[in-house]
């Protein structure tokens, strides 16, 4: 619960030709995670089955397009069929080749059809801003022997100008569609040597030609029609290739559930990749196991290889704890906190799971700053009403809720009503200052925790003077609590005290010692160095503390907003009184109770996380068979039963 499942080192000794089966099991067990380094402890240097790998990506390529052409799922089965070998995956490739062709085909005529049907859509759009002509638009098609035609479009208030210059040049300009700020004209005049200052003319108004296309040689009415007809052929040639497609899709049905299964089987295999090598007739296999399957894991390979198997299996060696993938141990109840976790990042292998500390501290700090029954039962009754749609996350909602609702019969308040239920404790409002001191010890608390968990991660790591004299080690706890003891005596008024000032100058002292020493700058600029980061190191603990005032802050805040929901329904007539209440604790509850929610993951992240968690840990992810298992009592059996056990 603390700690992730502890992890094996295996390798595994096999015959070269047994290689693509056992991949297969292991992705059949779900328990191998693959260790890409190259096995030196045997002086393997081969990386087996190069070819095998280039036809698995040739057909999965086919097969992915032949599926996007027929726009069906090919759903396959694992009946505990046996590894595809190199001469059945290249005959499947070959077939599927051939039936990616016939494929090509369709996809080549379904491409000309939208390109047709986008010429179609142009010509129609273009045909809209000649309809009010009712002439042939081939008559409008260039110029003239003995006229100069233009057709073409100018910003609006534009043609009146126009219409004035060009009439002095004895030049007709008619406007026939205004479409927002743009007028389409056409001008018509006499060919003569003055046409070129007709142009410059035209260009100074903002004139832009507007073309007609070739197929426009009618007028717009028979154009129309035409275009009409041409997109009803060009809808029936789709539909009847469309069917086509799905007959042949029909067809082909079975062979391509029986191809995607095939491929499912050889993958494994080609995610083996490095993890796997060979010489001669020996090949070794390296990766990881969850400890608790090993015996599981060597029973299930006995049982479905012909030829015998060795496993040797050993714990991680300490230089390479950094290469152990992390299996965070499976808890219902903790899955919606170690997915906001693993937001973050994966705890590294051996280091503390920080879910149970997460969600308890979490939940703690939302109903300290959300405390109400009213409140905290609508969170509750909502997260159990979308459980369908919230998965697993709806225990993160049903925690909330009950932990608002705890906090709100501690301060006595129900929906911002505080008469209707006596506090267990006090009101929020009632002593600010108390509620601020709580705030403040919780935030000190919060904090010890998370440098002793990172105390505990660097000595699982062998680092021990970082966790006795780095930043968050243990001299960092004996200088936090000499400046809260020191601050503690002057707050009464005793002076800062001499044993908390024994405690500060040892715990700078060994801090800065700690520093100087880790760093290879010149003289003065490790001076510089170690009393910026020494001082950081003080602000950083103080800051942290004082980020923690906001958990009473929000307390107080969720009092004050309920006072001003009552202070303005007070104001109103009874109807309006309680609409006002009844909408501003839906505001209340949707508002603050998000802010609420940030601002605890705020102080989980950035003030915990940052001060013992890394999380730049990599998942357990094994070899795994993307098929559906056929039957409870298949082969995929010892896979649902594996690593989610």
């Amino acid at each position: 619960m603390f700690r992730p499942v502890t992890m094996s080192h295996v390798l595994i000794e096999t015959l070269r030709s047994d290689l693509p089966q056992l991949a297969l099991e292991l992705a059949r067990s779900g328990a191998f995670h693959p260790d890409h380094r190259s096995s030196d402890e045997h002086q393997l240097t081969h990386i087996p089955g190069q070819d095998y790998r280039q036809l698995y990506h040739a057909a999965s390529s086919r097969i992915e397009k032949i599926g996007t052409h027929c726009a069906q799922p090919f759903d396959a089965v694992d009946d505990g069929s046996p590894v595809p070998d190199e001469a059945q995956l290249a005959s499947l490739n070959d077939r599927l080749g051939e039936l990616w062709s016939a494929c090509s085909n369709c996809q080549e005529q379904l491409r000309r059809l939208d390109e047709e049907e986008h010429l179609v859509d142009q010509l129609e759009s273009t045909l809209a801003k000649f309809a009010n002509l009712n002439v042939d638009l081939s008559l409008l098609q260039g110029d003239k022997h003995f006229l100069v035609l233009r057709i073409g479009s100018l910003p609006r208030g534009n043609d009146k100008q126009l219409d004035e210059a060009l009439g002095l040049a004895g030049f007709l300009v008619h406007p026939f569609l205004t479409t927002g700020q743009q007028v389409h004209v056409v001008v018509l005049g006499a060919r003569s040597d003055r046409i070129g200052r007709v142009d410059r003319v035209l260009e100074s108004a903002g004139f832009h030609d507007l073309p007609i296309p070739k197929e426009l040689q009618d007028e717009p009415d028979k154009v129309a029609k035409a275009l009409a007809l041409r997109r009803a052929r060009l809808a029936a040639e789709r539909s009847s290739l469309e069917q086509r497609i799905a007959a042949e899709a029909a067809r082909h049905y079975d062979f391509l559930a029986d191809a995607r299964r095939t491929l499912a089987l050889a993958e494994p295999y080609v995610q083996l990749g490095t993890a796997a090598r060979s010489s001669s007739q020996l090949a070794v296999v390296s990766g990881w196991v969850p400890t608790r399957q090993l015996a599981e894991l060597e029973r299930h390979i006995d049982a479905a290889l012909p030829h015998p198997v060795r496993i040797d299996a050993r714990r991680p060696h300490a230089s390479e704890q950094a290469r152990v993938p992390t299996l965070l141990s499976p808890n219902r109840l903790l899955s919606p906190f170690t997915s906001l976790v693993t937001q973050y990042g994966v705890p590294r292998y051996g280091e503390i799971d920080p879910s149970s500390v997460f969600a308890a501290t979490f939940v703690l700090m939302f109903g300290m700053m959300f405390g109400d029954v009213g409140h905290g039962a609508v969170i509750l009754l909502a997260a159990l009403l979308l459980r369908r749609r919230l998965g697993h996350f709806t225990i993160f909602g049903v925690s909330a809720g009950l932990s608002s609702a705890a906090f709100g019969a501690v301060y006595g308040s129900v929906f911002g009503f505080e008469e209707l239920l006596h506090p267990l404790w006090l009101s929020p409002l009632s002593d600010p200052t108390l509620l601020l001191q709580v705030a403040l010890g919780w935030g000190i608390g919060f904090l010890l925790l998370m440098t002793v968990m990172s105390i505990y991660n660097r000595l699982t790591e062998g680092d021990w003077r970082s966790a006795l004299l780095g930043s968050h080690g243990l001299v960092s706890i004996g200088l936090y609590l000499g400046l809260l003891w020191g601050g503690w005596n002057a707050y009464r008024g005793d002076g800062f005290g001499l044993w908390p000032s024994l405690m500060v100058a040892g715990s700078l002292a060994a801090l800065a010692g700690y520093k100087w020493a880790n760093s290879a700058s010149p003289p003065a600029e490790r001076l510089m160095v170690v009393v910026v980061e020494t001082f950081e190191t003080i602000t950083g603990n103080l800051s942290a503390t004082l980020s923690f005032l906001r958990v009473a802050a929000f307390s107080l805040n969720h009092v004050a907003l309920a006072i001003a929901v009552f202070t303005l329904a007070d104001m109103l007539e009874p109807l309006g009184h309680w609409l006002m209440v009844i909408f501003g604790n839906v505001f209340i509850l949707v508002l603050e109770g998000a802010i609420v929610t940030i601002q605890a993951l705020r102080l989980e992240y950035y003030e915990g996380f940052t001060r013992f968690y890394a999380g730049d840990g990599h998942a357990f992810r094994p070899l795994s068979l993307n098929l559906t298992p056929a039957t409870a009592g298949s082969a995929n059996t010892y896979t649902q039963q594996g690593v989610t056990a």
